[in-house]
């Protein structure tokens, strides 16, 4: 997979993982219950005295979290590819340790909370890849002069 192809993929599921998180955050602050297709498992965990960490409410976190994973990819530079890598690595193993929650303390599934989990393993895996890449495309770019112009 080329970086033009990873970059737009991460982008776009860095999209969907702010609206999903915004949606739970906007749900959160006007005290409405969430859509949820599979009974009231969403309603059940975002009830629980695991909905906030710190007093801050667990779907802000994970819209600073694809807001900052976002806003890593909208700059250049092997940085910021470690860096939308280090903080999908944090984000994922928030998600697991929240779906940990959900199996064996809670007892209840949220399909929000899935959606962004799968939603951030998906970003850990392809941010990983491209960060890898990176040494692969300066070395193209520094043999041939047309390849860095892509």
């Amino acid at each position: 997979m080329s970086d033009r192809v990873l970059h737009r993929a991460l982008l776009v599921l860095s999209v969907i993982g702010l609206g999903i998180a915004g949606y739970l955050t906007y749900i959160h602050y006007k005290g409405i219950a969430p859509i949820c297709a599979a009974g009231h498992g969403c309603e059940t965990v975002q009830a629980s005295k695991w909905a906030k960490l710190g007093g801050v409410p667990v779907p802000l976190l994970g819209l600073i979290g694809y807001v900052g994973i976002l806003g890593s990819l909208l700059l250049r530079g092997e940085l910021p590819r470690l860096a939308t890598a280090g903080m999908a690595y944090l984000g994922f193993g928030f998600s697991m340790y929240l779906t940990y929650l959900e199996l064996f303390k809670i007892h209840a599934i949220c399909q929000w909370c899935v959606g962004s989990a799968v939603v951030m393993t998906l970003i850990a895996i392809l941010s990983t890849a491209r960060a890898l890449r990176v040494h692969d495309d300066f070395e193209l770019s520094a043999a041939s002069p047309a390849a860095g112009a892509r």
